[in-house]
This record gives C-alpha cells, structure tokens and sequence, in this order.
C-alpha cells in the first residue's frame, strides 16, 4: 500500500515546478496569475471577473490585473457576455491550453523525483 506524500515532498514538487517554468522561455506567471490561470482552466463553468474575485477572494481590480497579464500572454481572452453587455466573459485559448499541457508535464517530471521515494519505502511514515 503505498503511502500520501509528505507536505515536505509536495512543497519540493511545487518549488521544482516554479523553478522549471522560471528556465524555461515562456511566461512567467505570479502566484496569484498562475491561480486565477488554473482556476479559469481547471473549473468548467463560464468566468467572470466579479466570479474569478469571489472565488479566489481577492478584489476585482487584483483579477482585472492577473488578466491583463494573461491576456498579454495570450492564455485567456475576454469576450462581453451576449447576454449581460456589461459583463465580461473569460475564456479559454489554444495557447493556453497547451500553456497547460506544458505546466502538467514539468509538474509530473518534479513529482516523478520527489514522489518517488514515497513509493520505494514501505512502511514509511510520511510527516
């Protein structure tokens, strides 16, 4: 049976990943892009500002500026919601779909490493 990684094991895995993506060319995303980023991807349901706010409880002009960044970086778009003209829908795009795909192979490549050791040591308590 294998054992839940450690809280040391998964902050090494995140601080592998943000190194990773920090080499590499490619943006470079703040914590709070990277959430609002993960949050607009990893969530089906369609985004707005005043929602991406009230979800991640940060303040709208906080969201406003994480999109901005975003938008330069071509991994969201917005578009006025059809039915409300004075709401702004957040979506999805190619670039950063794959801006994804990227971002889930650097995470299981750091995983692969520091999980690892989970696995080959029976009987070991995770702290």
């Amino acid at each position: 049976m294998a054992s839940a990684p450690s809280s040391d094991q998964l902050v090494g895995v995140l601080r592998d990943t943000i190194v990773a993506l920090v080499r590499r060319d490619g943006p470079d995303l703040s914590a709070r892009q990277l959430g609002v980023f993960l949050t607009c991807y990893l969530t089906d349901k369609a985004h707005t500002v005043r929602g991406l706010a009230a979800d991640l409880e940060v303040s709208k002009p906080a969201i406003t500026r994480a999109l901005d960044r975003l938008s330069e970086f071509e991994l969201v778009r917005r578009k006025v919601d059809p039915a409300d003209r004075r709401s702004v829908l957040v979506q999805r795009t190619l670039k950063g779909s794959s801006f994804l795909r990227e971002l889930r192979s650097v995470m299981a490549e750091a995983a692969g490493g520091k999980l690892a050791a989970v696995h080959e040591a029976p009987g070991r308590r995770s702290a």
